[in-house]
């Protein structure tokens, strides 16, 4: 079903219509996604250095293989949600929401403007980061995932460019972690 929701789900943003079948398909990995990401969580920290591996495996595929690659991210089993955390890609020039493996709704819109609950815009941290850096960690407050709770999590976005030209930001973030090891990151 997972590529079935997501070429559904694309042609449905492509074209503008509001196939209702094509929302089913797309909500239903999506709550999949949610599902396995809180399934996945462990009591013990995720090492920073895990976020930034994934993460360069993450952009090695999608240059190699651009959006064809998007299904990989998401649904059981994806080895992109790991440790109660998964990943999201938006673009670089104007924060354009290309995949997120659990808020479909997010998909298709821009998010610059978007602010946590202290006033952080933090798209437009997270670009500047990678525009400046190609690399880097930010925080804000954000749900995590299976719940409503706004907790601070830490971020780890990278740039990438997919083989149609598009750069794009791959981000994913640590819920779980510890302080001690936090603290040789430059955290924006």
């Amino acid at each position: 079903m997972k590529y079935k929701a997501w070429i559904v789900g694309i042609i449905a943003l492509l074209t503008g219509s509001s196939l209702t079948v094509a929302q089913e398909d797309v909500a239903a990995l999506a709550a999949e996604s949610e599902a396995y990401c809180a399934s996945t969580a462990r009591n013990e920290p995720t090492a920073p250095s895990t976020v930034v591996e994934k993460v360069d495996k993450a952009c090695s595929l999608l240059e190699k293989e651009g959006q064809a690659a998007f299904p990989k991210f998401q649904g059981e089993g994806s080895e992109f949600i790991f440790d109660g955390t998964y990943m999201w890609i938006h673009t670089l020039t104007d924060a354009k929401m290309l995949m997120h493996p659990i808020k479909y709704k997010m998909v298709g819109n821009l998010y610059t403007g978007l602010k946590d609950k202290s006033g952080k815009r933090f798209f437009v941290v997270m670009n500047q980061i990678c525009t400046d850096e190609k690399s880097g960690w930010v925080e804000y407050l954000w749900p995590k995932p299976g719940g409503n709770d706004v907790i601070r999590k830490i971020s780890y976005v990278k740039t990438c460019t997919m083989p149609d030209g598009t750069a794009v930001v791959v981000g994913c973030g640590l819920y779980n972690y510890d302080e001690a090891a936090l603290t040789n990151l430059k955290i924006q």
